[in-house]
């Protein structure tokens, strides 16, 4: 079976549009539905437009082999290709995929994660401006993912308490982190902005954020309450194609990194750090200081401890641990 990819037919309806409809129905996130949905194009495509029941275990590892291969993708890469792939066999074409499961997939490389120091972290935020500079400080103040930071809406900041509730964060779970004394100010005038510039969408008949499923599906209406706003709002707004409403995303992820990566390089910083290192930072300083592992294992958000421990690595290098036999006098001499 030879096709135009969107004409490709499974079980009765177009296959990228039930990939679509079963990431939803799982309440995956828009991130996962894009990411799928173009790795199971890729796969498609590379094996000549056949369909995917016609494929078998030597057409995929002969996908992800030309991944690894030929482009160079990382292990990370190459496994997220695999998941999707899964997926698909698995949720949507309700196949039994005995062989794929049985595929190895890629080891990923051990790697220390970048960290800034106190000092380059806050020359790199004196080099932000606008909502750019607050989102970095909440990945470094409060150590929130980019997309956490980005989705957070009014209602999940509470000044009062001093806490930031993410919600759906990676696993879609929810968690609390502190809310910063440094960014209290600066979020309160942030809030003031998005305010009058939702009051005047609003006037001018648009207003609306998208909302989660359920919620939509519930309260139509609540789209366009101030709780339910961004908290940093993209500059334009955008048709909805399924609504037809006028709406306001979050800002784009691809402003901040652009913005980080020139601080970065205006500090004179050699380290490859990108946004998700003051993240790193986060919980590398807050060890550092002495705070409990499985403290800051909450406020990161990891389901295992393990995953924490990796900066306690980090923490065994440079003037956290081993003093170095150069810097040591020898015997009878007074350092």
């Amino acid at each position: 079976m030879t096709a135009d990819l969107g004409s490709i037919n499974a079980g009765g309806g177009r296959l990228l549009v039930r990939v679509r409809r079963a990431i939803r129905v799982r309440h995956y996130s828009r991130r996962t539905e894009r990411v799928y949905v173009r790795w199971i194009r890729r796969y498609v495509r590379f094996c000549g437009l056949r369909h995917p029941l016609e494929l078998g275990e030597a057409d995929l590892a002969r996908f992800l082999s030309s991944l690894a291969v030929e482009q160079g993708v990382s292990a990370s890469t190459q496994n997220q290709a695999l998941a999707a792939l899964l997926f698909l066999y698995r949720e949507v074409l309700g196949v039994r995929v005995g062989w794929l499961v049985n595929l190895v997939r890629a080891k990923r490389p051990e790697r220390l994660p970048v960290v800034l120091t106190r000092a380059e972290a806050h020359a790199v935020l004196a080099r932000l401006r606008g909502p750019v500079r607050l989102v970095a400080a909440l990945l470094y103040g409060a150590g929130l993912r980019l997309f956490e930071a980005l989705q957070l809406r009014v209602k999940d900041l509470d000044f009062g308490a001093a806490e930031i509730l993410v919600r759906g964060g990676k696993g879609d779970r929810d968690r609390l982190t502190l809310l910063p004394v440094a960014v209290r100010a600066p979020l309160g005038r942030q809030l003031a902005l998005v305010r009058a510039l939702h009051e005047r969408d609003v006037a001018a008949g648009a207003g609306s954020v998208e909302l989660p499923d359920a919620v939509a599906r519930k309260y139509p209406a609540a789209g366009r309450e101030w709780r339910w706003q961004w908290v940093f709002p993209a500059g334009r707004m955008y048709r909805d194609p399924r609504s037809g409403e006028r709406r306001r995303h979050h800002l784009h992820e691809t402003v901040v990194q652009r913005a980080f990566r020139l601080a970065v390089q205006a500090c004179g910083i050699a380290k490859p750090a990108t946004c998700h290192s003051l993240r790193h930072s986060f919980a590398t300083h807050l060890l550092a200081a002495g705070h409990d592992i499985r403290t800051v294992q909450e406020l990161l958000g990891h389901r295992d401890v393990r995953t924490t421990m990796i900066y306690t690595h980090v923490l065994k290098r440079g003037p956290f641990a081993v003093r170095s036999p150069l810097d040591a006098p020898p015997a009878g001499v007074s350092a």
